[in-house]
């Protein structure tokens, strides 16, 4: 049995709103967990601007058959016009934890 795991980030700049994100999508099991980065330094250009700003990456785990569910969840959730979403294909992993996985973004 082929296993769809997906890693799907954002970025958001507040320590809260991080938690907030994350404890949202898992409750909702969209995701069977999501892992909060140390905060890092982003550079970027917007609005014709070098900007600088402290943010915090969250990473969730989930399937590809939850993944459009979690994204439009997290574009109405968060703060940011544009906020970052990129997704990372799993290419292999012990089948316990994407098993796991499965079970945890599985509605109940």
């Amino acid at each position: 049995m082929a296993i769809e795991v997906v890693i799907a980030q954002t970025t958001v700049d507040d320590e809260g709103k991080a938690e907030a994100l994350a404890r949202g999508a898992v409750e909702g099991r969209l995701a069977a967990c999501a892992h909060i980065d140390a905060p890092f330094t982003a550079v970027y250009r917007w609005k014709d601007a070098i900007e600088t700003a402290q943010e915090w990456r969250i990473s969730y785990k989930t399937t590809v058959d939850r993944l459009p569910e979690l994204g439009a969840w997290v574009a109405r959730q968060h703060p940011y016009d544009v906020p970052e979403w990129i997704t990372l294909p799993v290419t292999g992993g012990s089948e316990a934890y994407l098993s796991w996985v499965v079970e945890e973004t599985t509605a109940s």
